[in-house]
């Protein structure tokens, strides 16, 4: 039968093979195509014969062809045809559907639904067909029957492709499905509807299918909805990394295991591979990318920045167009997300309205742990991502030997941040990557070279983290390290410690590293520069600390500590303790020859050596001989010989120079130091072994010491020839050498001072010979202030600096409080009697200044170690087995200072001791920093100072700044301030009188710290500074919800909903600029004097019009949604028209009449040639700069809120009397004529000008 159809199929015409096709039935021609197919004999031709016999002209043939049609799918689907069978069927039933008519098309392809939907599909080999029926179904103009109705054959394959993509997918075909649909000619909605429905399916899928389903959706994507495709890969990336994270940390107990950490980490790298792919073909797949990055920056982040998503934007930076945007945007991505973390931890108000969110910084270090699995396509973006977070925010250009940070105050915080987030990434990303190390290497060490004028602190701490991680990995980067060696000369002293400190735990590793250092620095200390040869002095100090020599004490009793890395290091190094006592003495002989340089190399010598001598204990023999050498030249062995010492010696003169030559007090300071070191821990040990060996010198050093001291004493100062007739001026030869002698002489006596009270054992004799060094000092200090002219040398400023260590002072004070203890308590009326015709500053005083000075030191540089230093402060602690937190120590501390507060408080008025008070106040705020703000310590400290500021009315600016600063501090942390400005406000106004000088009125009194002399500038400025706060916090909300509605581009019945979590926040941002405006309505009706008070109330009611302007215009986006204005809203508008824009033009008013009264009045004294009328006309002219920038912020407010009654059908301006116009433009002609009129008649015009402009607003005043 099959040859006689191909037979006549060869035949020129179809007649006779259509007959004979019309014979057979329908089951028979089916089995016959089928059993063709099978055996795979000419099953194409077969087909072909059919086809032609059954022409699509005839309704009947059309009918039977989509039988055959239907019968070839279910032979693809079967799986029983040979591929070569099956390709050359499928080739063929694809020509034939473009034959096929409208209605069997529509027909067919409900069939192929219905299959899906079904899930009648056995392989999903026949879904090739259905993009060209699709295809076929769209170009048919005609009207064709689907469902109850007729459509456009466009019109019914929408509605086909809705179906399918509404029934349930086999995820086994998902991937057929999705790139079937590539093929298919798509309208942008038809686009989104696919790519919804393939989104939902990842959750349905095995892991290892998701990366060709993305593939494909990423082809398809070309169509359309690319925002919608990556949002959609983002977020289920995100969201399965979170349910990991919970799974590892075991936070919750899922109710499916997830896969392994590797698998998932590796499938996100090839997803991310296959989309860096598309966007390289697809450009606008790459900023549709950029803008959901943008976008998260500006709202709430947690759904499109997420470790995969940043891991993904790295990766991007590979290609050239979107490198450096992408960098940018992820830098400021950082430092927005450090400064948002600042402002929301320095306000409770923040905290309650927006929920913690997983910081930035966090999310990249999670990039970096995952890299590890064969990410390397994130790691060089990670890189440069460090070095550029590094460059940005590190410390700035150094000025007269200052670090300048980018930007001072609150902004400093975010900065740093960034800069050690930079550091962590580039430190993890060296751990972790061992093809990357030698870039990050040699890139840290082109900084540290090339960056010498600016501070590098932040690239050598770097450096040091990275060769402690693992000394013995480095070797292998010996020749980069050596390299930098060279440039050792040329640096800055504080970088070559910096570097040289980094490197040490190479050099215990590696020979090669350490031979060429040494190298180095032998030939820096012989250089021209005296830089260089500092350098080599601090390079070889830094080498003798380290290198350990046989039988030196043990860090523990050095009181030093070692990196767990580098006694690694130590114990496998290949440089024993034994190898080390020769490489030392070589580098000691190496220094010796430097006490023959400037002074400032024998400085640095005397400074390092004491710290030498602490770390490496069998150094001291060779040490203290160099010191005893060096002194010997210049001490009097004489006994009777005054003064003991050879100043002469010490001062270098050539030609008119005059310099120091040895900077003798630096040296005794040194062998004191080290002295007493080693009698302290060395000689104990000397004993027990009953060793008396090389004590020769520690004999001679303290007779010499003792005898310098006695006849220290016994001298005059003329036998220094520096009594009061000597000549001290810096013009003169002999005046510069005296102040050198004068300095030494001072620092002499000082070293002596600690000397004797180190060895005096508390003894009379002693403490004598300490009087009267001091007596000697002070002397020599009196006469050298006396004399001082204007300005001090530097070498004066540079040698002025105290050589009492702090334990001598110490130790001195505890004994002297002591004293003072047994005094007040002992002879209370002869204290009291003293205390009376005591100069200066009192005792109590000077302790409550170092007590403040102590607490302020200790929170700023010893954070950590604050629990051990309150620990120690309280004397009745003993060892408790209940911990004690540090909040309750602090409240302890603090009940003793509020006692001494109220004390002095209660003091009569002449007995009021402000600068005590303002300690005081100091000394809380900083333990009040301390206090956790969800404590009952906390509000009970908030309510004592509240109650203070309500009940105490000293008048004394000072006190209160300090007292409202730090009432303000804790109010913040438990809720807004905005209630305690408005009552503040009000009695402000109160105080100091109504602009318009008619009403009274009336004195509210909340705060009594507010007075007369209090009122302004002092309290009036620092609520204003708190206000702007406020706005600051206010403006942030506002900016994060402009944020989120612009990423909400949501069918009209999903936007009410989509917004709802905004209420609280837009309810909250009503209520504080509600009782702003309430803040601000009385102010701008207080008669505040002339200067800052003015000038800043106006510049921040402009902040706050331009904040309002800001609100408006986030209602203005909200109101695109559909969703109307809060009636709260209302009010607030109304408020504004009614109670601070009219006042504001009168406040205005009332700063012009001052002004021109004060123009006045300078003419007037100018006339009189007084020098005061500049001063005041400059005064008056930079007072009302600001008011054009006021009226223009009102106005654009007033155009918004125009714009907005518009858009939301609500008359706003109802309350609202538009501004006068105001025109400000200058007139040329008008200008020659004022000039010469009589400047009294032009500054009365001026006035009267001013009066009719602002005649309404004047009139609203309010009646109280």
């Amino acid at each position: 039968m099959d040859q006689k159809i191909l037979s006549l199929a060869a035949e020129k015409t179809a007649d006779r093979l259509q007959k004979f096709l019309q014979t057979l039935k329908e089951d028979d021609l089916a089995n016959l195509l089928q059993n063709q197919a099978v055996k795979g004999k000419a099953a194409g031709a077969l087909l072909r014969a059919i086809f032609k016999g059954f022409p699509c002209s005839e309704e009947a043939g059309a009918l039977r062809r989509l039988k055959i049609y239907s019968c070839c799918v279910q032979l693809l689907e079967s799986g029983d045809l040979q591929k070569e069978v099956a390709s050359e069927i499928i080739g063929l039933l694809m020509l034939e559907v473009h034959n096929f008519p409208g209605a069997l098309l529509v027909e067919l392809a409900s069939e192929f639904v219905d299959a899906v939907k079904q899930g009648n599909l056995t392989n999903g080999k026949s879904l090739e067909l259905l993009p060209i029926i699709f295809t076929a179904l769209a170009t048919k103009k005609e009207n064709l029957a689907y469902g109850k109705g007729e459509l456009s054959g466009e019109e019914c394959k929408k509605q086909l492709i809705n179906t399918l993509c509404s029934g349930r997918w086999d995820h086994q075909y998902v991937i057929q499905l999705t790139s079937m649909f590539k093929d298919v000619p798509l309208t942008a909605e038809e686009v989104e509807t696919v790519v919804e429905k393939v989104l939902t399916m990842f959750s349905k899928l095995n892991l290892q299918e998701i990366p060709p389903l993305v593939y494909q959706l990423l082809v398809l994507s070309s169509k359309g909805s690319r925002k919608k495709v990556l949002e959609g890969i983002i977020t289920f990336f995100n969201k399965l990394d979170t349910q990991h994270s919970e799974e590892q940390n075991g936070d919750e107990l899922l109710d499916f295991v997830t896969v392994p950490s590797g698998e998932l980490r590796h499938v996100e790298g090839t997803i991310i591979l296959h989309i860096v792919f598309a966007i390289k073909l697809d450009c606008e797949l790459g900023r549709e990318l950029l803008k959901l990055l943008k976008a998260g920056q500006q709202g709430d982040f947690s759904s499109n920045i997420c470790p995969f998503s940043i891991a993904l934007f790295l990766s991007v930076t590979r290609i050239q167009r979107f490198e450096e945007q992408v960098f940018d945007l992820l830098k400021s991505l950082v430092i927005k997300s450090f400064k948002d973390l600042q402002l929301l931890q320095g306000s409770k108000f923040l905290q309650n309205l927006v929920p913690h969110r997983c910081c930035v910084s966090t999310m990249i270090l999670e990039v970096v742990k995952n890299s590890v699995h064969s990410w390397d396509h994130v790691t060089q973006g990670l890189v440069e991502l460090g070095f550029i977070l590094m460059d940005s925010y590190g410390p700035k250009k150094i000025l007269d030997g200052k670090t300048i940070e980018a930007s001072s105050g609150l902004s400093r915080m975010p900065n740093q941040h960034a800069c050690k987030l930079g550091a962590n990434i580039l430190l993890e990303t060296f751990k972790i990557h061992e093809m990357i190390r030698q870039e990050i290497l040699e890139q840290v060490l082109n900084r540290v070279v090339t960056r010498g004028s600016s501070p590098i602190t932040h690239f050598i701490d770097l450096l040091s983290d990275i060769i402690m991680y693992s000394p013995l990995v480095l070797q292998s980067c010996s020749s980069k390290v050596t390299e930098t060696f060279d440039y050792l000369s040329f640096l800055p002293l504080q970088t070559v410690q910096g570097l040289m400190k980094a490197v040490l735990p190479l050099l215990k590793v590696s020979l090669s590293i350490r031979d060429s250092l040494i190298l180095v620095l032998r030939k820096a200390m012989f250089a021209s520069q005296l830089d260089a040869r500092k350098s080599a002095v601090a390079g070889f100090l830094l080498l003798l600390k380290n290198f350990k020599v046989l039988g030196s004490l043990s860090s523990s009793q050095c009181s030093q500590s070692i990196g767990i890395s580098q006694v690694h290091v130590d114990v496998h190094s290949r440089y024993n303790s034994v190898a080390n006592e020769t490489f030392c003495l070589e580098i000691m002989d190496s220094l010796r020859r430097c006490l023959g340089q400037q002074a400032d190399v024998r400085l640095m010598l005397y400074e390092g050596f004491y710290d030498v001598l602490r770390r490496n204990s069998q150094l001291a023999n060779s040490v203290m001989q160099t010191l005893l050498s060096q002194l010997k030249q210049f001490y009097e062995p004489e006994p009777d010989m005054l003064p003991p010492l050879k100043l002469e010696a010490c001062i270098l003169t050539q030609g008119d120079q005059i310099s120091l030559q040895e900077p003798l007090d630096c040296l005794l300071c040194c062998i004191q130091h080290c002295l007493a070191w080693y009698k302290s821990r060395v000689m104990p040990l000397q004993q027990k072994e009953e060793e008396e060996e090389e004590e020769g010198f520690y004999q001679d050093l303290d007779d010499m010491l003792e005898s310098i001291t006695s006849r220290m004493i016994k001298s005059e100062l003329e036998d220094f020839e520096l009594d009061k007739s000597a000549d001290f001026s810096q013009s003169t030869g002999i005046g510069i050498k005296n102040n050198i002698c004068a300095f030494l002489v001072m620092g002499v006596c000082e070293v002596l001072i600690e000397y004797n009270f180190s060895v005096s054992n508390f003894s009379k004799n002693k403490f004598e010979e300490v009087l009267s060094l001091f007596m000697c000092y002070k002397e020599l200090s009196d006469i050298l202030n006396e004399k001082a002219g204007k300005g001090k040398t530097k070498m004066a400023s540079k040698t002025n600096d105290s050589f009492l260590s702090m334990k001598f002072v110490s130790d001195l004070l505890t004994a002297l409080f002591r004293v003072l203890l047994w005094r007040y308590t002992s002879i209370p009326t002869s204290v009291e009697e003293s205390g009376k015709k005591e100069k200066g500053k009192s005792i109590s005083l000077l302790c409550l200044e170092g007590l403040q000075k102590i607490f302020s030191v200790v929170q700023q540089f010893y954070h950590p170690k604050i629990h051990q230093f309150l620990r120690a402060l309280d004397a009745t602690d003993k060892e408790e087995e209940v911990e004690v937190s540090v909040t309750q120590r602090a409240a302890f501390q603090i009940r003793q200072f509020q006692r001494s507060l109220l004390n002095i408080l209660s003091s009569q008025e002449e007995d009021f001791n402000s600068k005590e008070a303002l300690l005081l106040v100091t000394v809380l705020s900083n333990l009040s920093k301390l206090l956790e703000p969800s404590s009952t310590q906390f509000v009970q400290m908030l309510s004592w100072t509240t109650k203070i500021c309500k009940e105490n009315s000293w008048e004394d600016a000072s006190f209160c700044k300090g007292l409202m600063n730090l009432l303000f501090s804790l109010h913040v942390l438990c809720k807004s301030p905005v209630t305690l400005l408005r009552d503040l406000s009000q009695d402000i106004h109160g105080h100091l009188g109504d602009i318009d000088q008619d009403v009274e009125v009336e004195k509210t009194n909340h705060f009594a710290v507010v007075n007369l002399r209090t009122a302004a500038p002092t309290v009036c400025l620092l609520l204003l500074s708190q206000a702007e706060k406020v706005l600051e916090e206010v403006d942030w909300l506002i900016t994060k919800l402009k944020g989120q509605v612009s990423q909400e581009i949501i069918p009209e019945e999903a936007s009410s909903q989509a917004t709802l979590p905004n209420h609280p926040i837009e309810k909250a941002i009503i209520i504080q600029l509600g009782t702003l405006l309430t803040f601000f309505h009385e102010l701008v009706q207080t008669a505040l004097p002339s200067g800052s008070c003015v000038d800043t109330l106006l510049k921040d009611l402009c902040k706050m019009y331009t904040i309002l302007t800001a609100l408006v215009r986030y209602y203005l986006q909200v109101c695109q949604h559909s969703r109307g204005i809060p009636k709260n809203m209302e009010k607030l508008v109304k408020l504004s028209g009614s109670h601070l824009t009219p006042l504001c033009y009168s406040f205005i008013s009332y700063i012009q009449n001052k002004k021109s009264k004060s123009l006045k009045h300078a003419g007037e004294k100018k006339k009189e040639k007084t020098a005061a009328g500049p001063t005041a006309v400059a005064r008056a002219l930079r007072e009302t700069k600001p008011i054009p920038n006021l009226i223009f912020a009102i106005e654009q407010y007033e155009k918004f809120l125009i714009h907005l009654s518009k858009r939301s059908k609500v008359n706003l301006m109802q309350h609202i009397k538009l501004s006068t116009s105001r025109d400000f433009k200058i007139k040329g002609n008008i200008l020659d004529m004022v000039l010469q009129e009589d400047e009294d008649e032009d500054e009365e015009g001026t006035a009267s000008e001013h009066e009719g402009h602002n005649k309404e607003p004047a009139k609203k005043k309010r009646k109280k």
